[in-house]
């Protein structure tokens, strides 16, 4: 289908749209709502003041609380006990898996599931330590692992007895976590909730509902078009790649900003260009992978804003922190705080900070700090 002449704004119009598309101007009724808009929130254990997953949610969904998005997917709190009953697979919404194309674990909601089946063949098909094929001695493993989890419902690893280490390719590991990890990797098994945490898998059957297994796989086609509808919904206005353009066509409007490379939006979002509202003055802190700043490219020509996330960097070539939030204040980027939680003194702890003039910091600190219940 032919593309829509491109619509010229000025780059403030752009940013304000961007926050207004994101769900950063006005906050989202729900979890629910807000995985049906952006079509996955990002998942990272890293807890140094909170999880990617958790600031991701808190500045989107109105009323958030740190933990809601996991007891949102599997209907317990994550330190239940274990034999807490989990939500039904029938009234299941949501699930955890990997992104298809980014290696990241990603809130979903259930029509995702379809669209995963392609990814999980692959691996089970390609050899790897890390979610790739099994071995021969690994499938022996497995299949004791699937009865177990089977006869006596959902398992963490260290609930099924064996000794055995291996390497995951990664570190060195408990063989029965490799295996479990594969058979995730695979949709042999599934995140029926977390402890603390750590994974508690399930058969899918128990974690998904059955209609949602039974549906059709899609073509690989479908599957592109799906991907590439999926970056549009997470960001809502991206660069698109010219193996992506194609696929969504029909969805997107091209957007021109002085300053940047060719942009893209949703066609439905084009109201929100007209009524792109003035944000909030007061400064914010975002995930360090918040969906408006992941693309560099954008973030670097539309936002002004250089920002690497530096938790695989090296400490001594580090330039922010080991896990600095970026600042938001209007429609600009203003800066980054490297914030710590301190639990056993009940304390936000302040490591770094960099950040413009002009602008008071300490709401944005004290907010943070409040979500994760800290002085």
């Amino acid at each position: 289908m032919p593309l829509p002449p491109p619509l010229t704004i000025d780059p403030a119009t752009a940013r304000r749209f961007a926050l207004r598309a994101t769900g950063l101007i006005q906050p989202h009724a729900s979890l629910a709502s807000a995985l049906e808009h952006q079509g996955f929130i990002q998942i990272d254990p890293i807890n140094v003041c909170g999880r990617m997953h958790e600031h991701i949610a808190r500045v989107r969904v109105s009323g958030y609380e740190e933990g809601h998005l996991h007891q949102h997917l599997h209907g317990v709190p994550d330190d239940a006990p274990l034999d807490t009953t989990t939500r039904p697979a029938a009234e299941r919404t949501a699930f955890e898996h990997f992104h298809p194309g980014r290696w990241v674990l990603a809130a979903f909601g259930v029509e995702a599931w379809p669209y995963l089946h392609a990814v999980m063949a692959q691996r089970a098909r390609t050899p790897g330590q890390w979610m790739g094929q099994l071995t021969a001695p690994e499938r022996t493993l497995a299949r004791r692992i699937l009865a177990e989890i089977g006869a006596r419902g959902a398992l963490a690893s260290e609930h099924i007895d064996h000794d055995e280490r291996s390497h995951n390719g990664w570190n060195t590991s408990r063989t029965v976590k490799v295996v479990m990890d594969k058979l995730f990797g695979q949709g042999r098994l599934l995140i029926a909730r977390r402890q603390n945490g750590r994974r508690v898998y399930d058969l899918p059957e128990r974690v998904l509902p059955a209609p949602v297994l039974s549906q059709r796989k899609p073509t690989a086609k479908a599957i592109d078009r799906w991907t590439a509808h999926l970056k549009l919904r997470q960001h809502r206005l991206v660069t698109l790649k010219r193996t992506e353009l194609p696929l969504v066509s029909d969805l997107v409007q091209p957007v021109s900003v002085a300053g940047c490379p060719s942009l893209y939006c949703l066609r439905s979002d084009i109201p929100l260009l007209e009524t792109a509202a003035e944000p909030p003055v007061e400064p914010r802190l975002l995930a360090p992978l918040d969906p408006l700043i992941l693309d560099r490219t954008i973030a670097q020509k539309l936002w002004g804003f250089d920002y690497t996330w530096e938790v695989y960097t090296p400490a001594a070539k580090r330039k922010r922190g080991y896990y600095a939030l970026p600042l938001l204040a209007g429609d600009r980027l203003i800066g980054d705080i490297d914030l710590k939680a301190d639990r056993v003194a009940g304390r936000l702890r302040v490591v770094s900070r960099r950040c413009a003039r002009g602008h008071r910091t300490a709401p944005a600190v004290r907010a943070v700090a409040t979500f994760l219940g800290l002085k």
